[in-house]
């Protein structure tokens, strides 16, 4: 009996979960053009364009015109500018320099919730975001890389190269553990963070404040489920932990529904409030909203920080009725 319980139909625990976490890394492989071509779509009604520094330096954007000083080389000199006028002048160019931005998506299990309130889980969210960031980087002549995976690129493909790299480490633990994994990134390079940030706030300010530390220019993007923030359920209800091996049932889940709120926005609002002392930006976006919203606001951080982005994403009124 022992020998067909072993090679008959009882397959041990562990056998089940190692074939669970095969089928999910070749499901997420299955998707991945799926998710690149929503990713490449979404970047093309967000923004095109380039970034500046806002100040004369070499690029090819043409930035003013300016007087001609006595002793600079008479090479730089307009002249066609300088026929109508009196004086001399110089046609100066907008500084351009490449940036690099680091890519985290959050993966972990508890990133597979979606509710009924929802067209797709978490965990596709925050691939089509991260996917669609790097196009939309690279195109505006950006360096980008996924944190601790991959180094970085301005190549046009390297949205599939993310694609590529997260579906071969999916599994990995630095991909799994719902936290973005130990880098050291450069000085003034940035950090953009696709995450639900549900793990306890003072564990993820230890995570971040290294790189904060170091300067890095870092932006939080808080992906839920909207049932996650309003716990709209009625009666008797069950929970789950993310991997399946915890439950736990409330007899009547909307007697709770008044604490778990307040709860739940004193995480984020602590949140918020770390992001705000490491000089970084913080949006939150729910997955019944279209994907469009959060990049175009993180595209606005982006240009008002102290990088000294320029992003031409549309008129400037369009930018300032962004989410």
């Amino acid at each position: 009996m022992a020998d067909a319980r072993g090679h008959g139909s009882g397959i041990s625990n562990e056998s089940r979960q190692v074939l669970a976490l095969e089928r999910e890394a070749v499901d997420l492989v299955d998707r991945m053009p799926e998710l690149l071509m929503e990713a490449d779509r979404i970047a093309s009604t967000v923004a095109q364009g380039i970034h500046g520094r806002r100040r004369a330096g070499p690029g090819e954007t043409f930035w003013q015109f300016r007087q001609y000083q006595a002793g600079e080389n008479a090479t730089l000199v307009d002249w066609r500018r300088s026929a109508s006028s009196d004086h001399l002048y110089i046609r100066e160019r907008e500084w351009e320099a490449a940036h690099t931005l680091h890519l985290w998506p959050d993966i972990s299990p508890s990133m597979n919730f979606q509710s009924h309130f929802a067209p797709v889980p978490k965990r596709d969210r925050v691939l089509v975001l991260t996917l669609a960031a790097a196009e939309l980087l690279v195109r505006g002549g950006e360096r980008v890389a996924l944190l601790a995976q991959m180094s970085p690129t301005a190549s046009r493909n390297a949205a599939t190269r993310i694609a590529e790299t997260i579906a071969s480490h999916s599994r990995s633990e630095a991909m799994q553990s719902g936290l973005p994994p130990k880098a050291s990134l450069s000085r003034f390079s940035g950090l953009i963070l696709f995450s639900d940030f549900l793990s306890p706030p003072d564990v993820i300010r230890e995570r971040l404040e290294g790189f904060a530390g170091n300067g890095v220019a870092g932006h939080m993007v808080q992906v839920l489920d909207p049932a996650e923030e309003t716990l709209p359920y009625h009666g008797r209800t069950e929970f789950l932990s993310p991997s399946g091996g915890e439950r736990w049932v409330a007899d009547r889940v909307e007697a709770l529904r008044p604490k778990y709120r307040a709860r739940f926005e004193a995480h984020r609002a602590e949140l918020a409030e770390m992001a705000k002392r490491f000089g970084w930006s913080f949006l939150t976006h729910h997955t019944n909203r279209p994907a469009s919203e959060p990049l175009l606001s993180l595209l606005m951080r982006l240009q008002g920080s102290t990088s000294g982005y320029k992003w031409m994403a549309g008129s400037s009124d369009a930018m300032e009725r962004a989410p």
